[in-house]
């Protein structure tokens, strides 16, 4: 019987392998540049975007009673599916640890102070039950298309 040592040796050796070959296959069928759609999706030379990433953090006031609580989640949500819609919100997500951080949100604006006009336009945060820290943040331009392919993987919305 092999023990926990070997077994996890094993596994970080077919680890590696499945890179390598992955790697080799992935190099071989290199995708081919797409032009209008980096321009579609505002991409510069290296396929990437500048954002504005918000971290979402629980806030002073989270003494609301069960239902206010859940009244303001609601809000929250609706909140997000509205920027989701009019393009300005290209990720949103809760972080599953509890912890004081909650969530993020990344915003596809030009400046720090667009993105805090839109974040003060959330219930929670009005409510004081949640506080935005954010920062300029440049990531794939192909995050602009999260929205779309979500929608086409969710049976149900929150």
């Amino acid at each position: 019987m092999m023990n926990r040592k070997a077994i996890h040796r094993g596994a970080a050796v077919l680890v590696a392998v499945l890179c390598y070959a992955g790697g080799a296959s992935a190099e071989q069928q290199a995708p081919t540049y797409d032009a209008q759609l980096a321009a579609e999706l505002g991409a510069d030379n290296y396929g990437m975007h500048k954002y504005v990433l918000a971290l979402l953090k629980a806030g002073p006031n989270r003494g609301q009673d069960k239902q206010t609580a859940a009244e303001l989640q609601r809000a929250h949500l609706a909140n997000i599916q509205r920027l989701a819609e009019q393009g300005v919100l290209v990720l949103a997500g809760p972080f599953l640890d509890g912890g004081a951080l909650r969530g993020i949100y990344v915003f596809d604006v030009d400046t720090v102070e667009e993105a805090r006009k839109l974040t003060e336009t959330d219930p929670a945060i009005q409510a004081g039950r949640l506080v935005m820290e954010l920062h300029p943040w440049y990531g794939s331009a192909a995050l602009k298309t999260i929205n779309d392919v979500h929608g086409k993987l969710a049976k149900q919305s929150p």
